[in-house]
Formats: C-alpha cells, sequence, structure tokens
C-alpha cells in the first residue's frame, strides 16, 4: 500500500517537472519578446517616423502612438513572466515537499525491510 503512494507521488513529481519545464520555455520566449520590445522602442525615441507593419504591408504610423503601444504590450508580458516565476515558486515547493516525503518513505520502508 505504501509503495503504491510512493509510486504515485513519484510519477506527481515527475509531472511536476514537466511543468516547470513548460514554464520555463514559456517564460525565455516572453523574455525574448521583452527584448525585442525594448529594442523597439529604444529605436523609437527620437524618430519622427516609424513604420508598422501590418498584414503584408508596412503602414505609416504615429511614434508616440507606436510607442505607447510597444510599452502596453511589454508591461502584459512583464506581468506573464512574473506569473510564471509565481507558478514555478509553487510548482517548485509543492516538489520538495513531495520529494521529502518520497524520501522519507523510502529510508522507512527499507528500515522495515531490514527488520524483516
Amino acid at each position: 500500500m505504501a509503495e503504491k503512494e510512493t509510486e504515485k507521488k513519484i510519477q506527481d513529481l515527475q509531472r511536476m517537472e514537466q511543468s516547470m519545464q513548460t514554464l520555463s520555455m514559456q517564460k525565455q520566449t516572453f523574455q525574448a519578446q521583452l527584448l525585442e520590445f525594448d529594442s523597439a522602442i529604444s529605436e523609437l525615441t527620437g524618430k519622427k517616423s516609424a513604420y508598422r507593419i501590418i498584414g503584408n504591408i508596412m503602414v505609416s504610423s504615429d511614434t508616440a502612438d507606436l510607442k505607447k503601444e510597444l510599452e502596453e504590450k511589454k508591461e502584459m508580458l512583464e506581468l506573464r513572466v512574473k506569473s510564471l516565476e509565481k507558478q514555478e515558486a509553487s510548482i517548485r515547493e509543492k516538489a520538495k515537499s513531495i520529494q521529502e516525503e518520497v524520501l522519507s518513505d523510502i529510508k522507512g520502508n527499507a528500515g522495515n525491510a531490514k527488520a524483516k
């Protein structure tokens, strides 16, 4: 009975590891996008004209509006990154707790096996 619980905990740990990897990839993607937005915003600074790509065409756009839009998108990405970091921390804590339980179970089972 205890062995099945330990196996279930180990499977939970594996799922948590997969979740952490997924979150990490998403975070890296968002961080790369943040770098692109930072670069675009710095390029717009001091420019009188700018262009926006819409579909397959390039359209002249007001630099102030474009800069504001990029900064809003950047803020949204920053919030997503913070959210992912919180999720990672939560999963990490749960995983640590389960890992300690599994190690305790394994040590307990090893002690019981020696006693028999």
